[in-house]
């Protein structure tokens, strides 16, 4: 269940900041960097968009070939897969290829990322959208605290570091530090919302709900929250869009 939240709450919050930005019917340039098994890479390509997907890990890239695999011809031919790390984009693109760049589960894996984002930022066109998901930092004792788990409940307060449920260690990041970074490579907030406000304590075997209209209620709640104050402030994601300045370089 936390991942299908996750999932779809990320693509009605992309779509609607695409809707926003451009016309209607624009077939537009798509990066994912970090894709994982394509989940949002393969749902943009079949609304029509070139989509390309960078993904470090082998693993998971050959999830997305075999995801990509099942999908009609025409889906097919409108991705492009490769084997490379979101920090050396400036390998792989020339500058501004891109009218969108999604980076999501990525940051909390890369200690300084700030060179990725500049390098996220180099490959976007004047006024594309960059696409942001991220731990929450400033809520990194919300999870711990309603487990019941106090002394770690506590820890988090002083620290943006903490163990996944992979059992990784990771970083979390705060909003206000990334808006300034976004803004400093040229590619300023314009919007942000919470992700996974009331399921991300769910245990991972939970099921989707499904008794009739049980999930979209659910969903319903999740995208409210998520984007009303001050609950979104404390989701355990946050998604955040950038916008590239006209006529800016990184």
């Amino acid at each position: 269940m936390r991942d299908t939240v996750r999932q779809e709450l990320v693509a009605r919050q992309v779509d609607e900041q695409i809707a926003a930005r451009f016309p209607v019917g624009r077939r537009l340039r798509v990066l994912d960097v970090g894709l994982g098994q394509g989940t949002q890479a393969l749902r943009l390509a079949r609304g029509g968009h070139q989509v390309t997907g960078l993904e470090s890990d082998p693993a998971m890239l050959a999830a997305a070939r075999e995801e990509l695999s099942a999908e009609p011809e025409g889906i097919r031919e409108r991705v492009r897969l490769i084997e490379g790390d979101g920090r050396e984009t400036g390998r792989h693109f020339e500058p501004g290829s891109f009218d969108v760049v999604l980076c999501h589960g990525v940051l909390m894996y890369v200690s300084d990322p700030d060179a990725l984002l500049a390098g996220l930022a180099r490959v976007l066109a004047p006024g594309g959208l960059l696409s942001l998901l991220v731990r929450n930092a400033d809520a990194l004792a919300m999870r711990p605290g309603l487990a019941g788990d106090f002394g770690r409940a506590l820890d988090a307060f002083d620290t943006d570091a903490y163990t996944n449920r992979l059992g990784l260690r990771a970083r979390a990041d705060h909003r206000e530090v990334l808006a300034e970074t976004l803004t400093a490579i040229g590619t300023p907030l314009h919007a942000w919302y919470g992700v996974r406000v009331f399921t991300d304590t769910a245990a991972d075997d939970t099921p989707v709900p499904d008794e009739a209209g049980a999930l979209e209620r659910l969903l319903s709640a999740e995208d409210r929250a998520g984007r009303t104050d001050p609950y979104r402030a404390v989701a355990a994601l946050t998604h955040l869009f950038g916008v590239r300045g006209a006529g800016q370089q990184a």
